[in-house]
């Protein structure tokens, strides 16, 4: 076994967060000015150069360090603390509101409006 570290490939981790941003290497291309080939180039690259890495951050709207040090499990690590998934326990739709508690009162109202109703039509009775 080597004890050698291994080095970092500079080119996939910019097409890591390249994707992850849900940008086509074509739309990275046309940001940078170069052609697609360029940046399928670069992405292959174990070494990008300083000035061309900051470009790139700059366009994925992350800083070259982020791009230095990025790792897949970073990510899943940042979503698995973030991400709350209720769907399971459907903790999601608690009924604030009494149905028995509505119907009730909607039942009283329209008594209201009847007995309304009754007293209007006994007035008119009684002007004849």
């Amino acid at each position: 076994m080597s004890t050698a570290t291994k080095t970092s490939h500079i080119g996939r981790k910019i097409s890591r967060i390249r994707e992850l941003r849900g940008m086509k290497q074509e739309a990275l291309a046309a940001e940078l000015g170069i052609s697609q080939q360029s940046v399928s180039n670069l992405e292959k690259s174990e070494n990008v150069d300083e000035g061309t890495l900051k470009k790139i951050s700059e366009v994925l709207n992350v800083s070259p360090e982020a791009i230095r040090h990025f790792t897949e499990e970073a990510v899943f690590n940042i979503i698995n603390n973030t991400f709350k998934d209720n769907s399971a326990n459907n903790n999601n739709y608690f009924c604030t509101i009494d149905p028995v508690e509505k119907i009730v009162e909607l039942y009283e109202r329209l008594v209201q409006a009847e007995k309304e109703k009754n007293a209007y039509l006994e007035k008119l009775l009684d002007k004849k």
